[in-house]
């Protein structure tokens, strides 16, 4: 059987220091010169699947009980679950390692037909404000939750995991991935006078490790 290499959708244009081949997936482990952030990782290598049934409310995948309204989001371990709408949430497997997908129909991989990035540390929201109008530090939500809506104009999830009043924190964004050139270059021009810099896996498992001790 031949295996095909997954090329992701996000390109730094800059080559890591520190690389490695998972599941087919060139992952960038570290990169020269990573700064003192704000960050910008490449976590489309990430499993994410997509749920859809009438009863969403009533599934727990990998343990972890959907949430029971739209927005919220739970966080544990390396999982994280979103409830989208009435019947759909969305699962990012965040960990080194992902479970088996279910075997029920209500489930879908959508790791190949996305990209997802992990934007985070100083001024990270500050970036964010120049490119969307949703209020990723809305002070009536704790995070993780989660916002639909656009981001450089393109229709995406993103959740917030970390949120600080001096702007510091981070949040994850997902969408099709036919927008990644686009994407990460807007998100790269608006980052420039803030210094924001590409960082490799290593970097986003350190934070979300304090996330979640």
């Amino acid at each position: 059987m031949v295996e095909i290499k997954r090329e992701s959708p996000v390109r730094f244009g800059v080559t890591p220091r520190q690389s490695e081949v998972r599941d087919n997936w060139t992952v960038a482990l570290e990169y020269d010169d990573e700064g003192q952030g704000p960050w910008i990782v490449d976590l489309s290598h990430k499993t994410r699947w997509d749920l859809q049934d009438s009863n969403v409310g009533d599934f727990t995948p990998c343990d972890l009980p959907v949430p029971a309204a739209p927005g919220q989001s739970r966080l544990a371990g390396g999982t994280l679950v979103n409830r989208m709408n009435r019947t759909q949430a969305s699962i990012y497997h965040l960990g080194t390692a992902a479970p088996v997908m279910p075997d029920d129909s209500g489930y879908t991989d959508v790791g190949e037909a996305t990209l997802c990035v992990a934007l985070f540390g100083p001024d990270a929201f500050l970036v964010a404000e120049k490119l969307t109008n949703l209020d990723l530090l809305d002070p009536a939500k704790t995070p993780p939750f989660l916002l639909q809506g656009p981001f450089c104009h393109v229709p995406c999830q993103i959740v917030p995991l970390e949120k600080h009043a001096e702007g510091g924190g981070g949040f994850l964004m997902t969408c099709s991935r036919g927008y990644g050139d686009s994407m990460v270059a807007a998100i790269f021009k608006a980052g420039a006078e803030f210094g924001l810099r590409p960082a490799g896996e290593n970097r986003f498992a350190a934070w979300l490790a304090a996330l979640v001790e």
